[in-house]
């Protein structure tokens, strides 16, 4: 049984269109504060293994603006809860390039290692290079013992815009995809662009190919 470490239950329900039977675990794990997505959840589903000494998954999810340097990224839900979405769209307005992309990273721990990749191998992400089975950009932040995390990326690019739509949570209503914002979609109309459906694609096909669970 896989177990997503979650206090969303939408999330379970989209994972479970993925990966099958999902059960769900509620754990306050320590979310590390970082400009990296991989390192946080990284983070988060060693402690949350540690925990539940089974298989576990986390996710971390942020908005990256492009005229913002990739700005707020992982600082996206201090930023929607302190800033605002609106604000957001302000700040974006007069700038030429309204460029933007949701990513969500997935992290599964199993206390296992893997044959192929090391630890914190960022699915989806051909350039990233690797040192002693952890990324560059992380490798200090593995100590020894650690057990080792796979990451999958999910991304979707869109386009910050006025606010529209009365769906959908956090940025949805200001990001647009393919004509639509985020917040106009259905659930289902979502879920099937979703950047975290997209990582949690590339964890199931991975999890079938290895037979991990």
């Amino acid at each position: 049984m896989l177990t997503f470490v979650t206090t969303n239950p939408g999330k379970v329900h989209e994972a479970e269109e993925y990966l099958g039977s999902v059960e769900q675990f509620d754990f306050d794990y320590t979310e590390v504060q970082g400009e990296d997505l991989g390192t946080i959840a990284a983070h988060g589903a060693r402690e949350a293994y540690r925990e539940a000494g089974e298989p576990v998954i986390v996710d971390d999810s942020g908005l990256f603006v492009d005229a913002f340097d990739g700005f707020p990224g992982p600082y996206s839900s201090y930023v929607e809860s302190h800033v605002g979405i609106e604000r957001v769209w302000r700040l974006t307005e007069p700038e030429d390039d309204h460029g933007a992309k949701f990513r969500t990273v997935v992290a599964y721990c199993d206390g296992e290692g893997f044959d192929a990749g090391g630890a914190d191998r960022r699915e989806g992400a051909p350039n990233e290079r690797t040192v002693s089975g952890a990324s560059r950009a992380r490798a200090d932040s593995v100590r020894d013992g650690d057990p080792p995390v796979k990451i999958f990326e999910g991304v979707v690019p869109g386009t910050i815009v006025e606010p529209r739509g009365d769906g959908g949570f956090g940025y949805d209503p200001i990001f647009e995809h393919d004509g639509t914002t985020f917040a106009e979609m259905d659930t289902e109309e979502k879920n099937a662009v979703s950047h975290r459906g997209r990582a949690l694609a590339k964890l199931g096909d991975w999890l079938d190919e290895t037979g991990r669970v």
